[in-house]
């Protein structure tokens, strides 16, 4: 079985077209998808919910990303949460997460 610890899977649309960084040996991919979950409230009335997810893709998946989604396209993503911290250049402490997927 495949393991199931930090084990996230997403459907989502792309805000924008994915951004291609390339390296000594390697590509990465970077978008964000919006997730959408709608309810009713209490008053019956019916209310979305929009997440923003981070996703990051390496390597060749990273040329098939940036060959075939655009901002608006549908992808199902499976992945990681990454979380990362880091220190602005006004010294402030800054958190980040973002899905480092392996299929797409």
């Amino acid at each position: 079985m495949k393991s199931l610890r930090n084990s996230v899977q997403l459907i989502g649309r792309l805000g924008k077209d994915p951004e291609v960084k390339v390296f000594e040996k390697s590509k990465k991919a970077s978008f964000s998808i919006a997730t959408t979950d709608s309810y009713k409230n209490i008053k019956g009335e019916k209310v979305e919910d929009t997440q923003w997810h981070n996703v990051v893709i390496w390597g060749k998946m990273a040329d098939t990303a940036a060959k075939y989604l655009k901002k608006g396209s549908e992808v199902c993503i499976e992945g990681k949460l990454v979380h990362r911290a880091y220190e602005s250049a006004k010294g402030e402490k800054k958190f980040y997460t973002e899905i480092n997927a392996n299929d797409m």
